[in-house]
């Protein structure tokens, strides 16, 4: 390499570390996690949510800073919805928020849905309804607006509570992984959400951040109820964990993304099988040859993977149902029948299992 070209590499470098400088030391690792999930750095318009929360705040805080550094270009839609659980502070929230955005430069989404209406509706919990009614309005949000990606500010406290919930409920390895930090929004969607502050930050984390960044947060008082389960194992359970691991929260997100990786390899797997299983290109009918022969780990992903084709998707279907199904594949008898949630029934005859819907 010539002199002036040893030079001018020298200078690009030179000048790169110093516009990495600087950046916040917050902001310098979300740029490396942002790299590292292969999450878009030019032109790309991107929905954001933002709460009012030190968690949503900070990201948003963050990815302006590298927006108006020039380390990425992006163009930023801040998504606010109210889940009009708390009057006139849920009010308040939208109208900080919606403040917050035109002050950074950023074009703001408002949304409002009656979330215990919902929960009444449904006949889910008002955690389950409100979780529900935020990724419609999100994804809504970015299909109105064409954008193909959709970025939440979960955090690794919010992963550790996760794992733990699903530990109590008695959860698989599919449970025990958490959540994954990028995912299609929905089944076969082109639209991603992302969660780049999940694997490194924690909760104290973003609120030092704003706190450095002179920016105050909202606090929902709902997050200091411990009513709510997930309340009490971030008030109660964790603490009591952090006294015999104070890197507990790390421990917990490492164990989780160890988990997913050997979910999708038994994924992977299952879904090789059901493949070699399926007798025609209907797909409601199933040889069971093969399915007798796997392993009890392979069978019973493959057979919840060709229900959930069936029928669509896997409400209601609990481990009971999974396990009545596999006893048809292991049995020797035809002619018995297994009724599912929802009306649609599994029959077994003739070397086949049948899907009935």
């Amino acid at each position: 390499m010539k002199k002036s070209q040893r030079k001018r590499t020298a200078d690009h470098q030179t000048d790169r570390a110093f516009r990495e400088s600087r950046l916040s030391r917050f902001t310098q690792a979300l740029l490396r996690e942002w790299k590292r999930l292969d999450l878009p750095v030019i032109k790309a318009e991107v929905v954001i949510a933002v709460s009012g929360g030190a968690d949503s705040v900070a990201l948003l805080m963050s990815l302006d800073e590298l927006i108006k550094s020039g380390r990425i270009d992006l163009k930023l839609q801040v998504a606010h919805l109210n889940h009009r659980l708390r009057g006139k502070a849920s009010e308040a929230d939208a109208r900080w928020v919606a403040s917050l955005a035109k002050r950074l430069g950023h074009a703001v989404t408002n949304g409002s849905v009656d979330v215990k209406r919902r929960a009444a509706k449904t006949g889910d919990n008002l955690e389950q309804a409100a979780r529900r009614v935020r990724y419609e309005f999100l994804e809504k949000t970015a299909r109105t607006l064409g954008a193909k990606l959709i970025l939440t500010a979960h955090t690794m406290d919010d992963q550790a509570e996760t794992v733990l919930l699903n530990l109590l409920r008695g959860s698989g390895a599919g449970g025990l992984g958490g959540v994954a930090p990028v995912r299609p929004i929905a089944p076969d969607s082109e639209i991603l959400l992302a969660r780049p502050l999940l694997a490194w930050a924690l909760r104290q984390d973003t609120e030092n951040y704003c706190r450095q960044q002179a920016i105050e947060f909202r606090t929902d008082e709902m997050n200091l109820n411990e009513k709510f389960v997930r309340v009490r194992v971030r008030r109660q359970l964790l603490p009591l964990m952090q006294t015999f691991n104070p890197r507990v929260v790390a421990g917990l997100s490492r164990t989780a993304e160890l988990l997913r990786e050997d979910t999708r390899a038994l994924n992977r797997g299952a879904a090789r099988l059901l493949e070699l299983s399926l007798e025609d290109e209907t797909g409601t009918h199933l040889r069971f040859d093969l399915l007798a022969l796997a392993p009890p780990a392979l069978r019973r992903r493959a057979l919840r993977l060709w229900i959930e084709g069936c029928r669509g998707d896997l409400k209601r279907l609990e481990r009971a149902h999974v396990l009545a199904v596999e006893r048809l594949v292991l049995g020797e008898r035809g002619g018995r029948v297994i009724e599912l949630p929802g009306g649609a029934k599994i029959s077994r005859k003739r070397g086949l299992l049948k899907y009935i819907g």
